[in-house]
């Protein structure tokens, strides 16, 4: 009888696997996303240059098996806080979790979008400059 070591072929799957999961396709409508807003402040009269521009924070919630579409970053740089929960966040093709306590940078050149993995709702309380 012949025993073939089949082991590097299963781990050479395994990362394969990973891989394609982390370059899959971005969703292009939001899942089981709802948006509260919590305030928005004009900075036209607090600071030169930023007339039509708001900073403005909400209150995000992310069912189970829901996502964010990939949103447009240009001239809306963003601070992402992380109030519950455990998220994926895809950026650039890599896959990265995040949890409550963690907080996301998103600038001009960011490209990035969030699926919720998990079994429990997340919470997202984002920050950002907005045009509206």
């Amino acid at each position: 009888m012949r025993f073939v070591n089949v082991s590097g072929i299963f781990e050479a799957g395994l990362i394969a696997a990973g891989i394609a999961l982390s370059q899959q396709a971005p969703p292009t409508e939001n899942k089981g996303v709802a948006v509260k807003p919590v305030g928005a402040m004009n900075l036209g009269s607090e600071i030169d240059g930023m007339s039509g521009r708001q900073l403005r924070m909400r209150f995000i919630t992310m069912e189970p098996e829901g996502h964010f579409a990939v949103p447009n970053h240009k001239d809306r740089p963003t601070l992402e806080y992380i109030l519950a929960g455990t998220v994926i966040e895809y950026r650039d093709g890599v896959a990265k979790e995040y949890k409550a306590g963690d907080v996301v940078l998103a600038d001009k050149n960011t490209t990035h979008w969030w699926q919720n993995k998990g079994t429990e709702q997340v919470v997202f309380l984002p920050v950002d400059i907005f045009k509206p």
